[in-house]
């Protein structure tokens, strides 16, 4: 017995010479210092205190409603993926800065969940890359999924991300985007599948979007896929494909778009245009047949590089496009990049609609006769005003005047 207690004695002095060594070496993994348990890691973020919602590593599962709050900068890791019967609330003057992480790095509102950025024209809500010298297709990009209506299929799983979209709830909400900057976006996986600044997924109307700017995408400014989803004031700067870009039936509204390729932005892709609209590849009548309306739309080309067109609607795609400017100016003196098009219903998978209607002025070095119309009514007039610019004042862009250089 005595042995016991002597062998007993000399480990209870080993422990507490230990512990006065070195605090940390004795906390449980999972504990503080007192022995409570502490949360980890595990990419999924379930509340505000949640240790996954780091502003210095953002990224995992959104499962419950959480704020980005403007008192602290974020840096996006990994994917941001909302889920459904989540919120996430961005607060008016963030910014999220996305490392260069490519394809593995973007923003997701899943069907179900909800987006709340409503920043200001004060203090506009800004997502872009963390890289030292920031380049088109650092990250992803912005991606909104809903249950609105597409034409293939009632369901669909997105080209990158596999996100599911589509259903038969044109009213659909998937929140609220009100004064955000999106920039260097556009990661690729392959040739034809890539991120977008901004993509709609099967969108529904009762989603509110307005008061947008996207730069420097690699492939795409701003796209849809099917839904009802309207748009107020979008301004892309700088996509290297389309500026604007529908397909899978899109029927939603469009107010002051202007998109603008840049003097000296002369990165292209195979076939650049101011806009590509598709309603179904493989059966132009499936329904619902893409057909927005857009009313005031500026399309400025400056660069040297070449457009395939300005205006291209095909695969059975309508749409109705009213006080439309259509402008190619060079800066400087040097001769301006062409459009192979100016406005083009055809195509080998299926000719743009009959139904067709735009409005529209041609300035500069725009060949007013490259039409190819198919039947619809395409009427080239003086006088159209486009896009005002004037509510944009709140990105700071500087526009220029048409057929001057840029200032920027």
């Amino acid at each position: 017995m005595k042995k016991s207690k002597l062998f007993l004695s000399i480990l209870t002095i080993a422990a507490l010479l230990g512990s006065c060594s070195d605090d940390d070496d004795n906390v449980t993994p999972g504990t503080d210092d007192d022995g409570g348990v502490v949360e980890q890691k595990d990419d999924v973020i379930d509340s505000q205190d949640d240790p996954d919602l780091d502003p210095e590593d953002l990224k995992g599962e959104v499962r419950a409603d959480v704020t980005i709050t403007a008192d602290s900068e974020w840096m996006l890791t990994g994917a941001l993926r909302v889920v459904d019967g989540a919120t996430l609330t961005i607060e008016p003057g963030v910014t999220i800065k996305a490392q260069a992480g490519g394809t593995e790095v973007y923003m997701a509102i899943l069907q179900g969940a909800k987006i709340d950025a409503q920043g200001t024209a004060e203090e506009p809500i800004t997502i872009t890359s963390a890289a030292e010298n920031p380049r088109s297709g650092d990250w992803g990009g912005l991606i909104l999924a809903g249950y609105a209506n597409i034409n293939t299929g009632e369901f669909a799983q997105t080209e990158v991300a596999e996100i599911t979209y589509g259903g038969d709830n044109n009213e659909d909400n998937s929140g609220i985007i009100d004064y955000m900057i999106v920039e260097y976006t556009g990661a690729r996986i392959g040739g034809t599948q890539e991120f977008n600044a901004i993509t709609f997924y099967g969108v529904g109307s009762e989603t509110s979007i307005s008061n947008i700017m996207v730069r420097y995408g690699d492939d795409d400014g701003l796209e849809w896929f099917g839904g009802t989803v309207n748009v107020t004031n979008a301004l892309v700067v700088n996509a290297k494909d389309d500026w604007f870009d529908w397909t899978h039936g899109w029927t939603g509204n469009g107010k002051n778009f202007y998109g603008i390729r840049e003097f000296g932005f002369n990165d292209v892709t195979e076939d650049p245009r101011g806009i590509e609209a598709d309603s179904n590849e493989s059966n132009n009548d499936a329904s619902p047949r893409s057909n927005p309306t857009i009313d005031g739309l500026t399309l400025y080309h400056q660069s040297t590089a070449n457009m395939s067109d300005m205006i291209k609607i095909r695969r059975g795609s309508s749409a109705t496009i009213t006080n439309a400017v259509v402008a190619i100016f060079a800066a400087e003196d040097e001769n301006a990049g062409t459009a192979s098009d100016f406005i083009d219903l055809e195509d080998g998978s299926g000719n743009g609609s009959s139904e067709t209607s735009i409005s529209v002025s041609a300035l500069g070095g725009i060949d007013a006769t490259a039409i190819k119309n198919v039947g619809a009514t395409i009427t080239v007039e003086d006088g159209n005003t486009g896009a005002d610019t004037s509510v944009f004042a709140w990105t700071g862009y500087d526009f220029p005047s048409l057929g001057t250089e840029s200032e920027d």
